[in-house]
């Protein structure tokens, strides 16, 4: 990701957005004099900032994409008791490469991929609950979660859960990212 310029970061705002200063300030949730300034040269912003303020442009242009944008809604799940033989069945016949895992509650509690299960015997899957396979690292995010955010969470987790009012609404892995880059 290149950094823009003061210069540039003046000409998007005032060229391509058509926006004032204080309306930049309030979407970015920075003062109006600090805009001031970043465009002006007189100071460095921090990359946060930096981030906040180039994210207020291309929200203003349209161009950020969340994860309401990007998620699949149609979850497939398994539960803890499950047994690793039908969360196998079941990535094969959606297609799948993991599975959300759920309690009795429907709250999201890990993850179960082919990784998680390949080590396992034909004999042993039947019998082991999808508990003892699965991973109980997992992220969840906001439907308005940024594409940035995303990648982040995707470079070290196979998924991410999309959670709104304490409940799953949505997957979004590396293939969701993927298809909207276009």
């Amino acid at each position: 990701m290149e950094l823009p310029t003061a210069a540039e970061l003046r000409e998007r705002r005032k060229t391509d957005l058509d926006m004032t200063q204080s309306e930049l300030a309030e979407m970015a949730g920075v003062s109006q004099p600090l805009i001031a300034r970043i465009e002006g040269g007189d100071v460095d912003p921090r990359l946060s900032t930096l981030r906040r303020i180039v994210n207020a442009m291309n929200e203003a242009e349209g161009a950020i994409k969340r994860a309401e944008d990007i998620m699949n809604e149609d979850l497939t799940f398994v539960s803890r008791d499950d047994s690793v033989a039908s969360a196998i069945d079941l990535m094969g016949e959606a297609g799948f490469s993991q599975l959300p895992v759920v309690d009795e509650g429907g709250t999201p509690v890990g993850l179960i991929s082919n990784s998680d299960v390949r080590h396992y015997s034909a004999d042993e899957v039947d019998e082991i609950p999808v508990a003892e396979a699965m991973s109980e690292s997992i992220v969840t995010v906001g439907r308005d979660a940024t594409l940035d955010e995303i990648n982040d969470y995707l470079d070290h987790n196979p998924a991410i859960i999309v959670m709104e009012s304490g409940a799953m609404v949505g997957i979004i892995t590396e293939a969701d990212v993927a298809t909207h880059l276009r």
